[in-house]
């Protein structure tokens, strides 16, 4: 009997947390959605890589632009000299200081690169495009895993109902159990019987608020606030019936972020090997400058010198051979571009085959909801009738038992079918980048 109250006692406290649970705060989906957009470490950093990408795509960062700096060059020096002149007289120098300085702007511009700087901007732009799709992808991600969490804690809220309803019937159980034995009705090992479900039921339930209480942690922590936050959700799940595979299917080729990545990555081999085709050609820069200098060398035929004016100049370079790396270079090119396409064609097939994967689950569990909104009526009316049954005392305990348990496993199957249903419609939405609260 001690075992028995202090389980009770569990289910009482169990019981009474979820009551709490229910007087929280509500917190809507529109609610959670917009604070993880807001708040969510991983979409933060996604919107700071795509800013950086963004600020790289510049002409200066693709080299177009030229390069101008400020030099200063000083040199100096300290020395003992011995001069023998054209006449044979020797002259003899101590500690002679020499010195020379330079200084003044110049400026560099390649001005022709076999056109690599712009297959290097096009590079530029590509990545940009793709720190876009990730932004979008992550976004979209973090949206699916609250929306998915969320409807979580309104399938194992609607578990945790019907697990009280099936104790409230326990206790009754026990309580008819008792008065049968208290007249002689019927025998103890009837009343124990009933302790042990009853008993049983709590432990379910205690597991089930455990449950439920991770869930609210996961929550929080996706909403980036304290996870002991407390809330209730919603009590309904409604699963969008509309969805069409052909749809679906074409939506994913033009919005899918793996799709349009492999895409992208086709178009940057394509760069690459156009950067790599730029080494062919020549390379001509120009070059120009200001320049002041000045030096003195007391031991020379000129003591000192100052000098400033204008330097300019033209450099060209071509690769004449270079052991056949080139050739290597473009070859190896060509196939990443194959490999590209290949790839593409593969995450093309994968998402094609995700996508029918998932709507098979979604179209079973539509079915499994209608017939499990069905099936737990009948349960529940199944369950009614026989406890009243057993009130008179026309069946067995067992026959009690068996009608909770029916009606626990009708329930749990239409709640888990409209979650999972509910689940396969979030990923399909998720795939084709069409996730909307709205």
């Amino acid at each position: 009997m001690k075992h028995i109250k202090i389980v009770c006692l569990l289910a009482l406290l169990a019981v009474s947390q979820m009551g709490l649970a229910q007087n929280a705060p509500r917190l809507t989906l529109k609610e959670a959605v917009e604070i993880a957009l807001k708040n969510n470490y991983n979409i933060r950093l996604a919107q700071n890589n795509n800013t950086i990408a963004k600020n790289n795509v510049t002409i200066g960062n693709a080299g177009m632009l030229p390069q101008v700096t400020g030099d200063l060059t000083t040199n100096a020096s300290r020395q003992t000299v011995q001069q023998t002149r054209s006449d044979g007289t020797v002259n003899n120098l101590n500690g002679i200081r020499n010195s020379n300085n330079s200084y003044g702007p110049s400026l560099n511009w390649t001005i022709f690169d076999g056109l690599a700087m712009f297959a290097n901007y096009d590079l530029l732009k590509q990545q940009n495009q793709l720190s876009d799709l990730r932004l979008r992808d992550t976004i979209q991600s973090t949206m699916a895993d609250v929306i998915a969490t969320y409807y979580n804690l309104i399938n194992q809220n609607a578990q945790l109902r019907a697990q009280k309803g099936v104790i409230e019937i326990s206790r009754t159980q026990v309580r008819i159990a008792n008065d049968k034995f208290t007249v002689g009705r019927a025998a103890k090992l009837e009343l124990l019987n009933a302790q042990v479900n009853l008993n049983t039921d709590t432990a379910a339930l205690i597991t089930l608020e455990q449950q439920y209480r991770s869930t609210k942690i996961r929550l929080n922590q996706l909403l980036i606030r304290d996870l002991q936050s407390d809330f209730s959700v919603a009590d309904t799940i409604i699963v969008d019936d509309k969805l069409k595979l052909a749809d679906v299917i074409n939506n994913a080729q033009t919005q899918n972020p793996a799709i349009l990545s492999a895409e992208i990555n086709k178009r940057v081999a394509d760069i690459s090997l156009k950067q790599i085709r730029s080494t062919r050609y020549p390379v001509l820069s120009v070059g120009t400058g200001y320049t002041w200098t000045n030096s003195a060398t007391p031991a020379g035929f000129t003591r000192t010198q100052n000098a400033h004016g204008f330097n300019y100049g033209l450099t060209a370079s071509v690769n004449i051979f270079d052991g056949f790396n080139q050739w290597r270079r473009e070859r190896n090119a060509k196939i990443q571009i194959d490999n590209a396409g290949i790839s593409a064609k593969q995450v093309r097939l994968d998402v094609e085959a995700q996508i029918s994967d998932l709507f098979m689950s979604y179209l079973a569990g539509l079915q499994l909801i209608k017939i499990g909104d069905a099936n737990v009526a009948l349960a529940k009316r199944n369950l009614e009738i026989t406890l009243d049954k057993y009130k008179l005392g026309n069946i067995t305990p067992l026959e009690v038992r068996e009608a909770q348990r029916n009606y626990l496993t009708a329930t749990s199957t239409f709640f888990s079918a409209e979650y999972q249903s509910k689940l396969a419609e979030i990923t399909l939405k998720q795939i084709t980048n069409s996730i909307n609260i709205e």
